[in-house]
């Protein structure tokens, strides 16, 4: 009499099952971990405004512009557990659409529950402006009241605890920051991530 082989089937769905089983194992483990790591966290949004704004030495000649804009980054760490390293910083000021100025900021580290108040200087050194632009941005100049457009662009870790997360990138986007002539008028604005 032939043998059959009826008993590889089986074998082979037990097989399947257990490893189904195995992996269905590690996702939920590995999800009870993430979530306990959220709860024991639990991170909150850093909050950043663009505070005190001021153009200064403005002089805008044949469409060339020179001028030095300068603005407290405020940042704020609400987290309890979580610092915040930001180890490049670059500022660009834009009006109308076209960037007007940039510039750097020094890396520093942020603790936690911590609000930092980084001095931004960003100049603008005989940049020539589209003809509309300059003619508008002299335009709100002589009124007194300038709408800029402020981009932050970051490189940041997160560190909790004894662990450091790798680099990501931080944007934001502060429009529209409003400069007054008036040194006693001063509008913050809240800055947002993108």
């Amino acid at each position: 009499m032939p043998a059959t082989t009826t008993n590889n089937p089986p074998k082979q769905r037990s097989l399947l099952r257990f490893i189904a089983i195995v992996i269905l194992t590690l996702i939920i483990l590995v999800g009870v971990a993430v979530l306990i790591t959220w709860l024991i966290v639990r991170p909150k949004r850093l909050v950043y405004t663009i505070e005190d704004p001021s153009i200064k030495d403005y002089k805008l000649n044949n469409n060339h512009l020179n001028a030095t804009f300068e603005f407290f980054l405020r940042s704020y760490n609400p987290n309890t557990r979580v610092s915040v390293y930001y180890d490049s910083i670059e500022v660009s000021i834009a009006f109308n659409d076209q960037t007007v100025a940039f510039n750097t900021i020094d890396p520093f580290r942020q603790p936690r529950r911590n609000v930092t108040r980084m001095e931004a200087k960003v100049v603008a050194e005989n940049l020539a402006l589209a003809a509309p632009t300059a003619r508008d941005l002299n335009h709100d100049k002589a009124v007194g009241k300038v709408e800029l457009d402020v981009y932050v662009k970051a490189r940041i870790r997160v560190k909790v605890g004894i662990w450091k997360s790798r680099h990501r990138t931080l944007r934001l986007v502060c429009s529209p920051v409003i400069v007054f002539s008036s040194s006693k008028n001063f509008e913050s604005r809240e800055c947002d991530q993108i």
